[in-house]
């Protein structure tokens, strides 16, 4: 089974570079005409008059087909992992573990939104021998994409027989494809997904494009079309829009521990579906 075979094209051409770059300033999308997320919001559920008022969700007959055929594409993509992969996604998850409250003063500005657990994750990968730093990501509004910004983690995997590969961890990755008034068959997928992603761009893009036709097909089930924000170039943008590394905060940004409480539910919650995870077939 090919895990690409529901490859989307992404609108050439919206790509001017993938990250890993040191440069300040660019965005991986760029447009003459920009336009403010908010506007695209309220335009598109003003276009939304198919939409139903229906509170509760069910699997109609050939949406189920669709959406199991796409769980057995996850389940496929999620264990087709390399003995790399696979050895850095044991310790990435290990180190998670590891990580406790008192380690989340480091901060960008407010909002965290978690910052503070990506940059102690790296602190812990980097003492563990491994070339990782926070990344993040920028990119402007074109056409029906939105802009935005995006924080992850990479990991440079330098190998013996030269060259270099690029990983991306996210470890929230779940909730990018958390969506209101899920099929049933839907939710299964979305908890089928790694809690925390470790794998090369190639194999994200792959599960981008199954989710993405996951969504599609949850969201049709209910007459409601796809969102903008929900599109493989959305998505496709948080990771392979230009980005700058970083292996520790900026010092003026930093703060205690004691202002995380936010994040310290958040590292938790992530820690117990780890955890559970582990017992799942």
């Amino acid at each position: 089974m090919d895990c690409g075979v529901y490859a989307a094209a992404a609108a050439g051409g919206l790509w001017a570079r993938v990250g890993g770059g040191s440069g300040g300033g660019g965005g991986g999308f760029s447009c003459e005409s920009e336009h403010d997320l908010a506007v695209m919001v309220s335009d598109f559920l003003e276009d939304d008059s198919g939409g139903t008022d229906s509170r509760y969700s069910s699997d109609s007959d050939s949406g189920f087909c669709d959406l199991t055929h796409l769980a057995q594409n996850i389940s496929y993509c999620k264990h087709s992992v390399n003995q790399y992969e696979s050895d850095l996604l044991s310790v990435v998850n290990s180190l998670m573990q590891s990580i406790n409250g008192t380690d989340l003063h480091f901060a960008k500005s407010a909002p965290c939104n978690a910052g503070c657990i990506r940059f102690s994750l790296v602190k812990l990968l980097r003492l563990s021998g491994y070339d990782a730093a926070v990344c993040t990501s920028k990119w402007q509004s074109c056409r029906k994409v939105p802009g935005g910004d995006h924080e992850y983690i990479d990991v440079v995997n330098y190998k013996q027989t030269g060259g270099s590969e690029r990983l991306i961890i996210d470890i929230d990755f779940r909730s990018h494809f958390e969506i209101a008034r899920a099929v049933e068959s839907y939710d299964r997928i979305l908890n089928s997904l790694p809690v925390v992603f470790v794998g090369s761009l190639t194999k994200l893009k792959q599960f981008l494009q199954v989710m993405v036709e996951a969504t599609r097909s949850s969201l049709k089930q209910n007459s409601m079309p796809l969102p903008p924000w929900r599109s493989l170039a959305y998505l496709q943008a948080k990771w392979l829009s230009p980005s700058d590394r970083q292996f520790s905060p900026n010092k003026h940004k930093s703060s205690h521990a004691s202002g995380h409480k936010q994040c310290i539910g958040h590292l938790n919650r992530i820690r117990a579906i780890i955890e559970t995870s582990k017992h799942e077939v």
